[in-house]
């Protein structure tokens, strides 16, 4: 009885904790930038406060450490959210987190939740600089997902932590061969081709060559490279001669 009445206790307090910050979020809404953001992620519209993306990073660094189990933040992560800035507060908690095992946790239960682009894309967990290989390993699980943004982030992460010295030709086709049809997933794989070219020009070329990818992700891998400042403008020229 003690056990349940403990949980049943760190629930309330996890429900307050969760009401005091969708407070603390509305007293610093700005009206006009949330209208911007759910320009941008129109899919999540109606759970847009207006709270702008320093803020959050600045309202996270207060509740204290992720890994203390007595954390303001270790309890805000119980919670599942109402609205979209609650889930990039979740984001960036969880990517404050150092330890892997507990970092790989959190990332798992919270992937499954996140719906839009923009939450996915402000995970960046710092457990992985120093473990790759265990990072690889939940990539390949990640990248079997039918959940887009799981999908999206595992190709992200190839990204992030691949494509200098721990590059292989195999993480390429790792993230070309997901499942094509996914806009945030055709999207994420264009943009990893992108920086590939940028800072493995010679096997990713070869990729446009051999018109390896679909039409879509090609010409699109085509555009945002570029786009990118870190590719000379003799190779975009090349570029462009190959759109399809």
């Amino acid at each position: 009885m003690h056990n349940c009445a403990f949980e049943h206790n760190i629930c309330n307090n996890a429900a307050n904790l969760e009401i005091e910050i969708e407070n603390d979020f509305f007293n610093m809404r700005d009206e006009k930038y949330k209208d911007f953001t759910a320009s941008l992620i129109p899919t999540v519209k109606q759970r847009i406060i207006g709270v702008r993306t320093p803020q959050i990073r600045a309202y996270a660094r207060t509740m204290g450490d992720a890994e203390d189990d007595k954390s303001a933040a270790r309890l805000f992560l119980q919670n599942k959210h109402r609205y979209y800035e609650l889930d990039n507060l979740h984001a960036v908690i969880i990517s404050s987190v150092r330890d892997t095992e507990c970092g790989i946790m959190l990332l798992n239960d919270f992937l499954p939740r996140v719906d839009n682009w923009a939450t996915c894309d402000m995970l960046r967990p710092r457990c992985f600089k120093k473990n790759k290989e265990e990072l690889l390993l939940c990539i390949r699980q990640w990248l079997e997902s039918k959940h887009t943004f799981t999908v999206r982030f595992g190709i992200e992460m190839l990204m992030c932590h691949f494509l200098e010295e721990d590059f292989s030709i195999e993480q390429m086709y790792m993230a070309m061969g997901t499942p094509e049809g996914e806009y945030y997933v055709d999207m994420m794989v264009a943009w990893y081709m992108a920086t590939a070219l940028a800072k493995q020009w010679d096997e990713a070329v070869k990729v446009l060559e051999n018109r390896v990818l679909s039409p879509w992700r090609h010409n699109k891998t085509v555009q945002k490279a570029c786009e990118s400042l870190r590719i000379s403008k003799e190779k975009k020229i090349y570029l462009k001669g190959m759109r399809v």
